[in-house]
């Protein structure tokens, strides 16, 4: 008797621990599976490529005039020690211009060409300028009136540490007909970032959809050739990152009409780095929806939000 009931309570246990890792199946046709699968492991491969952000590990913001920067403590901007020398050299600021000065016993490259003095270009223009010491890799970002320095550094622990993002099971329910409500003409809207700042967009119009019969509305951003939309909704802190996810969605055919395939909606760099500077989304865009697809939230022993 007394076996008997060892077997049954290890069965419950079995069981219970199986019911525990149990995760639904995916839904929709295979090909479509496939796609966003495929969708899945090239949003990994991006984050942990040399222009992804996974190796972010500074972000410092100039001053106007001298800003003295390397590893020693007594610079302006100080680098991780050990990946730079005690002092690299200065970068100047006066308006709207930056200018780097090497001291000379300092091998500092641009496209793996030697500089001592430089005009560089900000993110904000075609072709900016990425300088290159070891394995650091930095360049000047501009957001709203202030400049920074953005740090990569291309042995970064997380990049060999992460391996992949929890996502819900893809559901082609949860690609959704959308219909783009136009403005008269496109309007200028100001997004706020995770800095407390805003920037200045362009928005063509809302894009409308229903999910259960209840209809929706998201404010889209101009983003080339696609739509941006940033947005939160219900599961937004919980599930998913607080604050808010990002979408692409191509642009409206000649009938006005597109899709908003949730099943891509994915985290802002601000979800795994402290360096990013993150739009945050419109009011207009907070759902009153869960939309229970795409990424969830990212946790590591380091880095939880």
């Amino acid at each position: 008797m007394k076996n008997i009931i060892l077997i049954s309570s290890f069965f419950v246990l079995i069981v219970a621990f199986f019911a525990c890792k149990y995760t639904p199946q995916d839904k929709g046709t295979p090909e479509y599976i496939a796609q966003i699968k495929e969708w899945q492991i090239h949003r990994i491969s991006d984050l942990k490529k040399e222009t992804g952000w996974l190796n972010l590990v500074g972000l410092y913001w100039l001053k106007e005039g001298e800003n003295k920067f390397g590893s020693g403590k007594n610079n302006d901007i100080v680098f991780p020690e050990g990946k730079a020398p005690d002092l690299i050299g200065s970068l100047f600021l006066k308006d709207t211009i930056v200018t780097l000065n090497v001291i000379n016993n300092v091998n500092i490259t641009c496209a793996g060409k030697p500089v001592l003095n430089l005009q560089l270009i900000t993110d904000q223009q075609n072709n900016a300028t990425i300088l290159e010491y070891g394995s650091l890799r930095w360049f000047i970002i501009k957001r709203g009136n202030k400049y920074g320095i953005r740090l990569r550094d291309l042995d970064a622990p997380l990049v060999k540490s992460f391996q992949e993002i929890d996502n819900y099971p893809i559901n082609s329910d949860w690609k959704i007909e959308a219909k783009l409500e136009p403005f008269n003409s496109p309007m200028k809207i100001e997004v706020p970032n995770i800095l407390g700042m805003t920037e200045e967009n362009i928005s063509p119009g809302l894009l409308i959809f229903k999910m259960d019969g209840v209809e929706y509305k998201l404010l889209a951003i101009e983003e080339g050739n696609r739509y941006f939309l940033i947005f939160a909704d219900k599961t937004s802190g919980k599930e998913t990152y607080g604050a808010g996810r990002f979408l692409f969605a191509d642009k409206a055919d000649s009938n006005g009409l597109t899709y908003l395939d949730f099943n891509k909606a994915y985290n802002p760099p601000c979800a795994f780095t402290h360096f990013a500077t993150c739009p945050l989304p419109p009011k207009q865009n907070h759902l009153n929806l869960s939309i229970i697809a795409g990424e969830k939230k990212y946790e590591s022993e380091s880095h939880s939000y």
